[in-house]
């Protein structure tokens, strides 16, 4: 009854030692900048487009609810600053880092661990060279600068999203639309938003690492390490934005 919980709490102190080798890592040379560059933009580019579908219909329905709810006060222009509160500070971290991970978590899982089964990796420490600094530092360090670029992307279109609605579709006051974001929104807001979603790149790319590194069992593990990885980064990504919430509030 108790083995579910204790795997659990393998998992994740061995996701902590590794990303404690990452930090060590990271710091010695040889510095592969090709790789860096190449999963940058894997992870930041690639996902450019999922980033901007999903960020402006997020900001459209958003508005579209925002519009229902505070017309029934009729304070329809109070829209706009709400709901890029709401994006800057919870929706854009959070709806951002589920998206990567479903793109990019799983692509680093099935990688490397089609690495880990087809004994690549077992080759890679013959040749001395380590493998977590060559395949698992650059994918780490990329997804942990690319988020938070991914995030205001998220957020700028979002508000874009809501914008249409409101103010091209149901005639908001562009001017109240406007001032309500600026009443609202402060440095602040965007900084924690930032913050979150580097610990968020940080989260999911360790995840997607060590379950890929540690696949066994063939095709069958890699594909069970895959889902193991995309799950449990996206439950820790709840966990973690209730925590940082907590703190920044």
């Amino acid at each position: 009854m108790l083995r579910p919980l204790v795997t659990m709490l393998e998992d994740l102190g061995n996701i902590v030692l590794m990303l404690l080798q990452v930090l060590v890592w990271m710091v010695r040379p040889p510095y592969r900048v090709g790789l860096l560059l190449r999963a940058m933009e894997f992870v930041g580019v690639g996902s450019m487009f999922i980033i901007v579908l999903t960020g402006s219909f997020a900001g459209a329905v958003m508005g579209l609810q925002g519009i229902y709810a505070f017309g029934l006060l009729e304070m329809e222009t109070m829209v706009g600053g709400s709901v890029a509160l709401a994006l800057s500070r919870e929706l854009s971290p959070v709806l951002a880092a589920l998206m990567v991970t479903g793109r990019v978590g799983s692509a680093m899982a099935t990688e490397i661990g089609t690495m880990r089964v087809t004994e690549q990796i077992d080759a890679m420490e013959t040749m001395a060279v380590n493998p977590i600094q060559y395949l698992v530092v650059p994918r780490v360090v990329a997804a942990t600068l690319m988020l938070p670029l991914l995030n205001v992307v998220f957020t700028f279109v979002g508000m874009v999203g809501c914008y249409l609605v409101a103010v091209v579709w149901w005639r908001v006051d562009e001017g109240q639309f406007m001032a309500k974001i600026s009443d609202f929104m402060s440095v602040s807001d965007l900084t924690s938003g930032i913050i979150k979603a580097a610990i968020f790149g940080t989260t999911l790319s360790v995840i997607g690492c060590y379950k890929g590194y540690n696949a066994a069992g063939g095709a069958r593990g890699v594909g069970t390490a895959t889902t193991s990885a995309v799950v449990m980064a996206s439950v820790m990504i709840f966990v973690l934005d209730y925590i940082l919430t907590a703190l920044m509030f």
